[in-house]
């Protein structure tokens, strides 16, 4: 019996510069996000989430966001 196709989901990568002057490569944010009405402050709310995410395992503090780039 075949199975049932799974929903796709897509993703939007982006370069995320820290304030610090590190630098992290191709951060996936959902393309759900994209529909936002305000776009920016969007992707800007899912990295800083996935930055939060990773500090609590982590125990390191988040560092502040500089500047997004889209990847191309």
């Amino acid at each position: 019996m075949a199975k049932k196709p799974t929903a796709r989901v897509e993703y939007a990568f982006f370069n995320v510069i820290y304030e610090d002057g590190s630098q992290r490569s191709n951060r996936k944010v959902s393309a759900e996000v994209m529909d936002a009405y305000d776009t920016d402050a969007a992707i800007r709310a899912a990295i800083e989430a996935q930055d939060k995410a990773i500090s609590e395992k982590s125990g390191l503090p988040p560092l502040a966001i500089k500047s997004i780039t889209p990847v191309k």
